[in-house]
């Protein structure tokens, strides 16, 4: 097992996205990412430190040297639990993209998840180093990335099939974000690949966020879309960015 691993954040938050919304997690964002963005607010770039909060969710942080090391983030995460025991529902492993080191979280998710369940944030393009670490997640919630508003272009829709399709074994959910700019076809897309896989997986629809914690679209077009998806599938909603609108990390 490798004995260090590049993390950027350590927090205690609320999750604001997708299925576990509303739940209490503590956050273990790595760095570095495969894909950019237009939307994205993460500085996931490789840094030379690590920013971990003193107490669980005081917005109060020291800093570390990178890499971090196992040993600490376990006694990190042993304090928080025992000092909050109940508070948390589970570990949230994001990024960037998380699964660029899933050789490594191989070795380190068994342990972490004796003190948490482990949730899976992904962009879900990367579907062989999923299968290093599906066993031993419990959660995953997988990006789609639309054109409209990622910007990545109209290759990764295969990606996201072979991934959906390795992700279903686990508790997997699909969030996509729209904007003003997505269409039906976009939407008919990502209906169909679910579908195809497996049909009752939820899809949430995420508005949206602008720079100014504004909305990216309008209610009609939102409407709109929900519509067209719930014609598809059995399981959609909308949800926007809860964190950011209650003001916390």
């Amino acid at each position: 097992m490798s004995e260090t691993l590049p993390i950027g954040e350590i927090f205690s938050s609320i999750q604001g996205e997708g299925y576990l919304a509303g739940r209490r997690q503590i956050f273990i964002r790595m760095t570095g990412c495969n894909l950019d963005c237009r939307y994205c607010d993460t500085e996931y770039a490789t840094v030379d430190s690590c920013r971990v909060e003193q107490a669980p969710g005081s917005n109060d942080f020291e800093i570390y040297r990178q890499p971090l090391t196992f040993i600490r983030l376990r006694e990190i995460l042993e304090a928080w639990t025992q000092a909050l025991p109940g508070a948390h529902h589970s570990i949230s492993i994001t990024g960037g993209e998380p699964l660029l080191f899933a050789e490594d979280l191989a070795g380190w998710l068994p342990e972490l998840r004796r003190i948490l369940p482990i949730h899976l944030e992904t962009n879900g393009t990367l579907a062989s180093e999923l299968e290093q670490i599906i066993d031993q997640v419990d959660y995953i919630s997988m990006d789609m990335k639309l054109p409209s508003t990622a910007g990545c272009g109209e290759g990764l829709w295969d990606s996201h099939r072979l991934f959906l399709e390795s992700a279903v074994a686990k508790d997997v959910s699909v969030k996509i974000v729209v904007g003003a700019g997505t269409g039906t076809a976009e939407i008919l897309r990502v209906c169909a690949i679910i579908a195809a896989v497996r049909k009752k997986t939820p899809l949430f629809l995420q508005p949206l966020t602008l720079p100014d914690t504004g909305c990216g679209i309008n209610a009609v077009h939102l409407l709109y879309l929900q519509a067209l998806a719930s014609a598809q599938l059995p399981d959609v909603r909308v949800i926007p960015q809860m964190h950011k609108l209650m003001g916390v990390l």
